[in-house]
């Protein structure tokens, strides 16, 4: 590693680059490198968080992502989510997750993405990105392809479409409320 450059720099340059990685698949060293950038991340922001929690006492935000290229699944699903205490914001590809992920990744804490999106990406390939780069996000996959589990990470949930608003809604409350991973 090069003296005086910081973990985060390093971490935004590898995101900057990471959908040319994803096509190649992500060398084992690159992904522990990512995965110590982002673990030195959420102390920062933890201490942001807390100055904002003491000046306002508000609480921290908590974001769920959802990835579906069907708008009125997509609205359903956003629609689902809005009643849990997570913040909601709606993306028809994984591109656009992928960029949402880049701006406030320290604050997501629900990933809800089909297999099938418009793009380049998929969703396996999208679990796969949000896995390595953003570990402390929870993941629940979904598909009404006829996909019985399809090869996820191991930290993945698969539901089967169509999903029933309960299964959706237990996963959104154990994002909001439990401990995110230990990053290792």
């Amino acid at each position: 590693m090069t003296p005086g450059v910081p973990l985060d720099q390093i971490g935004q340059t590898l995101a900057s680059f990471y959908d040319d990685l994803i096509t190649e698949g992500v060398p084992p060293h690159l992904a522990a490198l990512v995965r110590r950038v982002k673990q030195s991340q959420p102390a920062v922001a933890e201490e942001s968080r807390e100055t904002v929690r003491t000046a306002g006492e508000s609480k921290p935000v908590h974001l769920a992502i959802v990835v579906e290229d069907e708008p009125e699944i997509r609205q359903l699903a956003e629609t689902l989510l809005e009643e849990t205490e997570l913040e909601v914001v709606g993306c028809p590809s994984a591109e656009e997750a992928l960029a949402v992920l880049r701006q406030r990744g320290g604050e997501v804490a629900l990933v809800f993405a089909d297999v099938r999106l418009a793009g380049e990406m998929d969703g396996l390939q999208l679990a796969r990105a949000v896995s390595t780069l953003w570990p402390r996000a929870r993941l629940v996959i979904t598909s009404g392809h006829g996909i019985r589990r399809p090869d996820l990470p191991t930290d993945a949930v698969f539901i089967a479409k169509p999903w029933r608003p309960m299964d959706v809604l237990v996963e959104a409350e154990r994002a909001a409320r439990e401990q995110a991973p230990p990053v290792v």
